[in-house]
C-alpha cells in the first residue's frame, strides 16, 4: 500500500502562559500568520479544536512543508513567540490519495470569524 506523508502540528496552551490584557491583538496577528502560511500554500488546511478532553490542545494545522520547515514557520507565529502556545510537530501518514485540499478563503482576524 501506497501512503501520503503530511507534517501535522498542533498548538496547546502552555501551562505557563502569560496572563495577556491584549489578548485579542495576539489572537489577530495569530490568525494573520496562518492565514498568511495557508495563502502561500505552506499550509494545508488548519483549526481550531472544540469540545475536546484536554482544553490545552488549542489547534491543529496540515502542512505541506517537511517537519523541520513547518517547525520553523510555526514558531514564528506570533502566539509561540509570546510564549502563549507550544508547538508540537508531527508526520501524519494515511493511505495515498485519502485527502484532498481546495484552497479556501481563511479568516485573518476575530472580525472575520
Amino acid at each position: 500500500m501506497e501512503f501520503d506523508r503530511y507534517t501535522v502540528t498542533m498548538l496547546r496552551l502552555r501551562a505557563d502562559a502569560p496572563v495577556m490584557s491584549e489578548a485579542g491583538d495576539l489572537q489577530d496577528r495569530h490568525l494573520a500568520h496562518g492565514a498568511d502560511l495557508q495563502d502561500q500554500g505552506i499550509i494545508l488546511a488548519r483549526g481550531p479544536f472544540t469540545d475536546q478532553d484536554d482544553p490545552q490542545y488549542r489547534g491543529f494545522s496540515i502542512w505541506s512543508v517537511d517537519a523541520s520547515t513547518a517547525r520553523e514557520h510555526a514558531e514564528r507565529d506570533p502566539a509561540v513567540l509570546a510564549g502563549r502556545l507550544a508547538v508540537t510537530v508531527m508526520t501524519w501518514m494515511m493511505p495515498a490519495g485519502n485527502l484532498q485540499f481546495s484552497k479556501v478563503r481563511v479568516p485573518r482576524s476575530r472580525a472575520e470569524v
